[in-house]
């Protein structure tokens, strides 16, 4: 892979979570979580594996996505339920975990 493009990556990903983080320490959470949202880590992501590896790797990639949004809405809702509970690093470590976990068992079931 071309350096010049894991440097483009990394700029661009540290720029969307730069933004999002000012704009949700702002309050304006809704905002925030649209930046973060809009596909375009997705769309990036796409485009460069469609580049490196064709459409069945994309295809592959995006079916992949599906898969695990199970996995990715129960750490969701884990930190919704634990961070008034547990804090902010319990609350991440353990449903991190719980993501880990389920994401594990989702990729061997299919």
């Amino acid at each position: 892979m071309d350096l010049k493009l894991l440097v483009a990556y990394f700029v661009i990903g540290g720029l969307v979570v730069s933004v999002v983080t000012y704009f949700g320490s702002q309050g304006k959470s809704e905002l925030a979580v649209f930046i973060a949202f809009l596909p375009s880590t997705t769309l990036i992501t796409l485009c460069t594996i469609y580049l490196a590896g064709g459409t069945g790797a994309a295809v592959s990639y995006a079916k992949s996505m599906l898969v695990l949004l199970p996995a990715w809405v129960l750490y969701v809702v884990g930190v919704i339920f634990l961070l008034p509970r547990l804090g902010l690093v319990v609350s991440l470590l353990v449903n991190v975990a719980a993501y880990l976990a389920a994401a594990f068992i989702t990729m061997r079931l299919t």
